[in-house]
């Protein structure tokens, strides 16, 4: 059975087989004797994205991963939360990680200044703003008409008639756990209550020359 900890476009963690190329936290919201979420789905407002290995670093899925000598079995760490690919990861609210990949987070903060025209960008201002844009955290999907659609660029996700997608050189690629689908005509989505995913402050770094990393998928 799998663990509760996959996360979708939307921001929304599921049970599934799939687990993508991307790992990441929102702080601790499991409880490691069952291995089952809690209520909460963030305590921290630093949404990260995370390589799956670095440093030959093992940790248990959602188990006990912080030892200390006066607890042997150690306290619940960070849950782990599973991307498809870090373009699903940016849509949901999180940004790349400083400590496991930092030439990732200081490109995407460097163009978060460029954006904003601000001299010296630092991270707490970004999940300051992408906590207030975030649908997981509260935030709400701006609409989008076919035009605005259309401007948009390659890394961005929006959802239409209840699904979600990638925007990848102007098509629309369908998502899922499993990877994406082949593209869709963008004509037959006029009039499914098309919506904006990804974060307006990610969407700003996007246009500004943030490269995403995509699931193989894509070039099948």
């Amino acid at each position: 059975m799998p663990l509760r900890n996959r996360v979708d476009p939307f921001g929304v963690i599921h049970a599934v087989p799939e687990r993508g190329l991307f790992t990441g936290n929102r702080g601790i919201i499991h409880d490691p004797e069952t291995k089952t979420l809690l209520r909460k789905r963030w305590t921290l407002i630093a949404w990260i994205i995370c390589v799956c290995a670095f440093r030959s670093v093992r940790r248990e899925p959602m188990g006990r991963n912080r030892k200390s000598y006066d607890q042997p079995d150690g306290k619940a760490g960070w849950t782990e939360l599973f991307f498809l690919d870090e373009v699903t990861a940016l849509a949901a609210g999180h940004r790349p990680c400083f400590f496991c990949r930092r030439d990732r987070a200081s490109d995407f903060v460097c163009r978060f200044g460029e954006a904003f025209g601000i001299a010296e960008p630092r991270v707490p201002q970004v999940d300051k703003r992408l906590h207030k844009e975030r649908l997981a955290s509260g935030g709400k999907p701006p609409a989008l008409t076919m035009e605005e659609l259309a401007g948009l660029p390659d890394g961005v996700m929006f959802a239409a008639g209840g699904n979600a997608f990638a925007l990848r050189a102007g098509k629309a690629r369908p998502w899922s756990f499993a990877g994406y689908g082949p593209p869709v005509d963008m004509g037959r989505l006029d009039g499914h209550g098309i919506s904006l995913l990804t974060p307006a402050t990610t969407l700003a770094v996007l246009r500004h020359g943030f490269q995403p990393v995509w699931h193989p998928s894509l070039q099948a």
